[in-house]
């Protein structure tokens, strides 16, 4: 298949709306009965690509890089500086059935201890 620069060939010409595959001659607009060949759209396709970013930025969801993010803590005694304080996230790593995984991070060092 080739790739097409021009993106609009699956599109109406006169109104922009999506057209259908109608009959094997003609791809036809369901709004404005605009008829392209199908010989022009034959053999080529589009490809996008679309990020977590893209989507958000879109819907205007902001991100929780914008923000503070405060872990919880837990009173533990680290092995590697004698820091009694370590914060902890939790994860679902595996199926649902199994439990969470606990992420310890040492509040001095940036230590990090792993309980499945």
């Amino acid at each position: 298949m080739a790739f097409s620069r021009d993106r609009d060939f699956l599109f109406c010409g006169f109104c922009g709306n999506m057209l259908t595959l109608s009959s094997v001659k003609y791809a036809t607009c369901p709004l404005c009965s605009y008829k392209r060949s199908t010989k022009e759209i034959a053999g080529k396709e589009i490809k996008y690509q679309v990020t977590s970013q893209d989507i958000r930025r879109e819907l205007g969801i902001s991100t929780f890089g914008e923000g503070t993010l405060q872990l919880a803590t837990i009173s533990r005694k680290c092995e590697k500086c004698g820091n009694d304080e370590f914060e902890y996230t939790r994860k679902q790593m595996r199926s649902a059935d199994e439990g969470q995984t606990t992420f310890y991070t040492c509040t001095k060092c940036r230590d990090t201890i792993t309980e499945n």
